[in-house]
């Protein structure tokens, strides 16, 4: 019966830990950070984001860089084009996907190399209809990818 509350405890601890970041209506999933090379200024983070009023993502913060922007990002003729945003829009129930290439937000004046595997703590602003803002507290795990280092 012991093996049996401890096989629980430990299941349990897990899902909770499986759950995705959700606050105020809006679940994040998929949280990730681009791996960064030593001396690098920038990293990019992506994830998908599902809120269930319309809402907007306004920004946000990390203890590991000095500056957090909104992103967009497009290839046309071969040319990069990557500007900053004001605002994601969150139209209710559909999944808003942050990802290369599209898209994104940036970690701006790294403190330190973020390397794969590192745990990064995110908190994204988002702004409700009402003009309420809450802060969405998450975990985004530090991993490589192809493509460029942004």
């Amino acid at each position: 019966m012991k093996t049996m509350s401890v096989l629980c405890f430990a299941l349990s601890a897990a899902l909770l830990t499986a759950t995705p970041a959700l606050a105020e209506g809006v679940k994040v999933e998929n949280a990730w950070v681009r791996a960064t090379a030593p001396g690098q200024k920038v990293a990019g983070g992506f994830m998908d984001l599902t809120a269930d009023a319309d809402m907007v993502l306004t920004g946000g913060s990390s203890p590991v860089s000095r500056g957090f922007e909104l992103h967009f990002m497009r290839m046309e003729n071969g040319v990069m084009e990557m500007r900053p945003m004001k605002e994601i829009p969150l139209p209710k129930g559909k999944t808003v996907s942050l990802e290369p290439g599209a898209l994104h937000v940036m970690f701006i004046g790294l403190k330190g190399q973020i390397k794969t595997g590192d745990k990064v703590p995110v908190k994204l602003t988002i702004k409700g209809k009402d003009g309420k803002e809450t802060l969405l507290e998450l975990t985004a795990e530090a991993r490589q990818a192809g493509g460029s280092q942004y």
